[in-house]
């Protein structure tokens, strides 16, 4: 279920903008439709970041003011950088 949740789509391109470095909800948005060309609704978005948090894969490192009076933006990062897959064992580590 983990791979799954995180193999195309959406969150694997969230995880490959994260993988630069932290990274506001916008800078995400921006990248994912200029890179994948993913353009989504910012609902969907923030399902996304959420679903990834959930699972341990993203964490949430701060908030910057956006200067434009609004709400402060959240700031991520990758919390895994590293998926370890021990077909023998039949166990899934993480670093």
């Amino acid at each position: 279920m983990f791979l799954r949740a995180i193999a195309g789509g959406p969150r694997w391109g969230i995880l490959r903008i994260l993988s630069e470095g932290n990274k506001t909800t916008s800078e995400i948005y921006d990248a994912l439709i200029s890179r994948y060309g993913l353009s989504m609704p910012r609902s969907l978005l923030y399902y996304h970041l959420d679903s990834l948090e959930s699972m341990g894969i993203i964490e949430l490192v701060g908030y910057r003011e956006t200067g434009k009076g609004g709400a402060p933006e959240k700031i991520w990062r990758l919390k895994i950088r590293r998926v370890v897959i021990d077909i023998i064992e039949g166990k899934i580590s993480v670093e």
